[in-house]
């Protein structure tokens, strides 16, 4: 398989509304790409993350790539970013999976986004442990899902053209825009702050 980089978000300030736009939640966790049958280019995560592991090999496919968020789901339903940089529960952990960029040694970067959509669900259907897909709205609703999930104390949104392609690097075709009370807010503050 070919090398894989993050197709990386830019940060906006307005939610997109026009009829090309798939909206994403922003789970607050680490982005994580499972490259089954590939080079594992980055971090190797597989002994810490035993489920997402199983679920990915139990998979009738054998040769995929999956970009998602490591995600540890707290009581509320909700990620909770302390519980996964704990450590204290690896084995809970799961993925949100959001993109497919390979799949049965096809390379898939090239397609829409809407139709890699298509081939994540079909890779993942009747899979309901470990990797789950992530849920999307289109097109106008965009910024009213933005205030709802600012109510509801998500992260933020991730909003995606359907028609493009998937690039590494920074991409003007994904605009993440953040809910300002959310805690990952306070840490990156922090960071910058050291």
């Amino acid at each position: 398989m070919p090398k894989f980089e993050f197709c990386l978000p830019t940060v906006g300030k307005v939610v997109p509304a026009g009829p090309e736009w798939f909206h994403e939640i922003k789970f607050d966790g680490y982005r994580m790409r499972i490259e089954r049958d590939g080079d594992r280019g980055g971090h190797d995560w597989t002994k810490r993350y035993p489920w997402i592991v199983e679920s990915a090999l139990k998979n009738r496919q054998t040769r995929f790539v999956i970009d998602g968020e490591a995600i540890v789901r707290g009581v509320d339903g909700y990620s909770d970013f302390n519980a996964l940089h704990s450590g204290k529960h690896n084995a809970a952990v799961e993925m949100i999976a959001f993109d497919i960029l390979a799949m049965d040694g096809d390379d898939l970067r090239d397609l829409p986004l809407s139709m890699r959509k298509t081939n994540l669900q079909r890779l993942l259907a009747r899979r309901p442990e470990g990797i789950f897909v992530a849920e999307f709205e289109q097109g106008e609703i965009g910024p009213d899902l933005f205030r709802k999930a600012c109510e509801f104390g998500f992260e933020g949104l991730v909003s995606k053209r359907s028609d493009r392609p998937y690039r590494g690097g920074r991409c003007p075709h994904w605009i993440k825009v953040k809910n300002r009370s959310h805690p990952a807010q306070h840490r990156v503050m922090e960071a910058r702050a050291r």
